[in-house]
């Protein structure tokens, strides 16, 4: 009968077929030869001891014993050319996935997206980079798979209770993704390969008789009786179906001010906002496996922190090994930054955001705006940055010790933001209580990471788009809005998710709450 073990091994045995296989067979007492199969269910690692040890969950086949490689499949989808439609608006995961569980459902969905195709995108990406131009509608934010496409692809979760993680990473598998993040405990896919799979999706709807419509933004969502009649977009085009997911991500603004003009219920929601931190991967490899050279056997290292500061959360957010940071505004006259890693996570430097959480209270001199406070407050840092750092898409940058002491850094270094760096003291950019608590936290976790506080460090501002500012209330149970009907808010912008899985997951929570309404 298979066995299933676990087991700590070096990171040389971890990485090489043979000699785990040679190493599991001493552990069951077997030869090498009896060994048929190891399926490797998890993989993590452990770097609490400084002899770094791969964690493995393993099942071990032996001659005789039944093995068959699974290969895993796509569900069943049948034509729905002709079948009830819904309105989905926006490409992103949350939208994506819920399309493809309309199609399962034998539901037509009509997927809008305000941006580009996601092979049209990237020649925006490269306006907003090398000639500081930003498309309001197709940027690092908006176009085909969302924020997350070009924005790194992480699909680690703790939100194991929203649904089914498992589904959802098989389901990228079939689309073309490695095998591999059914295993790693951190799993990523990386920018350079998630476009095509976001692509392959997109192809699969519309295959089934699904729609994709880019390049269309939608201007006002059709309500009657307090029930949904349809969109309209720029155009002035109307499309027309009584069921609307709206699934536009947590950037969406005119979205947000949409619904509060048409007085649909939204609310303020608490969201986290800081500033995004850049170490040379070398260094952070360094602290983390309390070596000098981390081996060809081991991934570049993250980090993740937590510390409570004057009773604020503390915390790096959206790690990024190997990566570089990005421009990330959705329109001209604001800088925003995040950052993102290749699949290799090859490149020389290592960033994180490091944000704080903030709390409604703090949206008090923003009052008059409503449910839109904490979208303005965002709003007003971001344009701050962009006029201290010039007016163009560089933004404010200090040398991280020099931030704890309040001094203006006398040059900044090359970083890995191609469109540079303006030296600015960072507590211009800041409410003083945050400005605050930032300079007490790093002096904190360098008390944590041991080298991490250093004025090798670079950090960049501001790091605002962590989260929703909004969050649009629905009914706990059917996923519908408390006030109008046929309109299910979903995913990130809608507040009720912080990543791509969480999102598909949402998505695909809505299109079954949509389909058992119409049975």
């Amino acid at each position: 009968m298979p066995r299933e073990l676990l087991l700590q091994v070096t990171p040389e045995i971890a990485a090489n077929e043979l000699l785990l296989k040679d190493y599991l067979s001493k552990q069951i007492k077997v030869s090498p030869k009896e060994i048929q199969h190891i399926s490797v269910l998890k993989r993590s690692i452990d770097a609490r001891q400084k002899a770094i040890k791969i964690n493995l969950k393993v099942i071990i086949y032996l001659q005789g014993e039944p093995f068959q490689e699974t290969k895993i499949e796509l569900p069943i989808y049948n034509d729905v050319s002709s079948a009830q439609e819904v309105i989905v608006v926006g490409a992103g995961p949350a939208g994506l996935f819920a399309a493809l569980q309309l199609i399962e459902l034998g539901l037509k969905p009509i997927v809008i997206e305000r941006g580009k195709d996601v092979r049209g995108r990237r020649r925006d990406l490269k306006a907003i980079n090398v000639e500081h131009i930003v498309n309001e509608d197709s940027n690092y934010c908006f176009g085909e798979g969302g924020a997350g496409t070009y924005s790194d692809g992480k699909l680690y979760t703790r939100s194991k209770k929203r649904g089914d993680v498992t589904r959802i990473l098989e389901l990228l598998v079939a689309f073309g993704a490695s095998e591999d993040i059914l295993v790693e405990a951190h799993p990523h896919i990386g920018t350079n390969k998630l476009p095509k799979i976001i692509e392959d999706i997109r192809n699969k709807i519309i295959e089934f008789g699904g729609k994709v419509l880019f390049d269309t933004r939608v201007t006002d969502i059709l309500v009657k009786n307090n029930e949904v009649e349809g969109i309209v977009t720029q155009n002035g085009d109307t499309i027309l179906a009584n069921k609307l997911i709206l699934a536009t991500g947590h950037s969406a603004r005119d979205i947000f001010e949409l619904l509060d003009k048409k007085k649909i219920f939204i609310e303020a929601k608490p969201f986290a906002l800081g500033v995004r931190a850049e170490h040379s991967q070398q260094l952070i490899d360094s602290i983390q496996y309390s070596c000098d050279y981390r081996g060809e056997h081991l991934p570049p290292a993250p980090y993740s922190i937590v510390k409570q500061v004057n009773g604020r959360g503390m915390y790096s957010f959206c790690m990024c090994p190997g990566g570089v940071i990005a421009p990330c505004a959705t329109s001209p006259g604001e800088v925003v930054t995040n950052g993102w890693s290749p699949s290799k996570r090859d490149q020389a430097t290592a960033n994180s955001g490091i944000v704080i959480e903030l709390k409604l209270e703090d949206f008090k001199p923003f009052a008059k705006f409503g449910a839109l406070a904490g979208m303005e407050f965002q709003k007003s840092i971001e344009q701050k940055a962009w006029h201290l750092a010039g007016g163009t898409q560089k933004v404010p940058a200090q040398r991280m010790v020099d931030f704890t002491q309040n001094k203006v850094s006398s040059d900044i270094p090359k970083t890995s933001y191609v469109p540079g760096t303006t030296s600015v003291e960072m507590g211009q950019v800041f409410p003083g209580f945050l400005s605050q608590i930032l300079r007490e936290g790093f002096k904190e976790f360098g008390k944590s990471m041991r080298g991490y506080l250093t004025n090798e460090a670079i950090l960049h501002a501001p790091e605002s788009r962590t989260s929703s500012p909004v969050r649009i209330p629905r009914d706990p149970i059917t996923y519908e809005h408390l006030q109008i009907k046929g309109l299910y808010p979903c995913g990130e912008g809608a507040g009720y998710a912080g990543g791509i899985i969480s999102a598909a997951i949402d998505g695909e929570k809505c299109a079954l709450m949509i389909a058992e309404t119409l049975k």
